[in-house]
């Protein structure tokens, strides 16, 4: 649970970016948005049934939601006017909204479906909605120690759900057994869940960047890449090692070698002013000068917190400054089509001086060059 005196600063610093944006209210449907501005926890069941909106304008925050959330709507969130909807919740947001007589409102645009935009522009006529991004983002991609604290805590879990995990791989078990093994040890260790499904991608499989665990079985001199989160409190994990069952081959060597190289380049190299572009640019040069330039098929990393995937993204286009008290993982990887794929993921706060990275060093090779 947050304490109320960051979800005070956090309504403060919303209210600040819509004058900004010259926004006399704002609409928060994202579950992980409406959580840091609020405290209010239940989760949206699918993308047209969302458990709460929250309204903020430059007076009032209120929470609206239906009768299954209400107890826990004025349990959770204090600081806010719940009010509750019994039929068509467009329509409860839209009074909501206009009892403060706004003349521009901000909505999610990159959460809210289609559908219930249309409804709400039709329950907000006369009045001027603005499809809004980046509002609560960028807020959300500076992390407090509390928060960096949650991450870490997770990161541990995970790590031990890797270790009890990783003893129990052998030739014959397929990637989905391994898969549901990993995601009962994040559940047994005390997590509320996995932070995304869990990536056991075997031999050729190895080479989509998410490929989803099939019956395939592991077989012994084929690299496997296990990528795998758990979320605690909240906060999410994100980590992945790449493993190889008996004798590594030559060619699993040179490929695991340029991905730690470059990994440890960035992990040695980023720290806050720098540009994300720049970031990738690091480990993507690396690659390039182990002639695996063309292999390395996605950015170099994210934002994690509340959800898996946030801001900041560490890729090729977009350039962000990378700030202080950020946590992004940092994951290059080299893919061959048919013969697999090596991906290697550690987090990390970005720290003035440098990277402070999350995980332990457990689970890499120490392969020498000259292996």
């Amino acid at each position: 649970m947050h304490t109320m005196d960051h979800i005070e600063t956090r309504i403060q610093q919303i209210r600040e970016r819509l004058e900004h944006l010259d926004l006399d209210a704002f609409v928060v449907s994202t579950p992980e948005n409406r959580y840091y501005l609020s405290g209010f926890s239940a989760r949206d069941i699918a993308l047209n049934e969302i458990s709460g909106y929250l309204v903020i304008d430059r007076e009032r925050q209120i929470l609206l939601t239906d009768g299954r959330y209400v107890f826990q709507a004025r349990e959770e969130c204090p600081l806010y006017d719940v009010l509750i909807y019994t039929d068509n919740p467009m329509k409860a947001v839209a009074a909501a909204v206009r009892d403060g007589n706004p003349g521009r409102v901000g909505i999610e645009a990159y959460h809210l479906i289609v559908e219930l935009y249309q409804r709400l522009v039709a329950a907000l006529e006369g009045i001027e909605v603005i499809a809004t991004v980046e509002v609560v983002e960028p807020l959300r991609a500076i992390k407090t120690e509390t928060e960096i604290e949650k991450i870490r805590a997770s990161v541990n879990l995970t790590e031990k759900a890797l270790d009890q995990v990783l003893p129990r791989l052998k030739p014959g078990i397929s990637e989905k057994q391994a898969a549901w093994w990993i995601e009962r040890a994040i559940r047994e260790l005390g997590a509320e869940a996995v932070s995304f499904d869990p990536i056991v991608a075997s031999g050729p499989n190895a080479s989509k960047a998410h490929h989803e665990p099939s019956e395939r079985r592991l077989r012994e001199g084929e690299p496997i890449i296990l990528d795998i989160g758990s979320r605690l409190n909240r906060y999410c994990s994100d980590m992945t090692r790449t493993v190889i069952l008996g004798t590594p081959p030559p060619l699993f060597k040179k490929v695991y070698l340029a991905v730690r190289r470059a990994q440890e380049k960035a992990l040695g190299s980023i720290k806050s002013g720098m540009m994300s572009t720049e970031a990738d640019a690091l480990a993507r040069r690396e690659i390039e000068q182990s002639g695996y330039g063309e292999h390395f098929l996605h950015s170099l990393g994210h934002g994690v917190g509340l959800a898996v995937h946030e801001n900041p993204y560490l890729r090729r286009t977009n350039p962000v400054e990378i700030k202080e008290n950020m946590v992004v993982t940092i994951e290059p990887g080299i893919y061959i089509e048919g013969w697999g794929g090596v991906r290697l993921e550690q987090l990390a706060v970005i720290r003035q001086e440098g990277l402070e990275v999350l995980n332990s060093d457990k689970g890499f090779y120490l392969f020498e060059t000259s292996d």
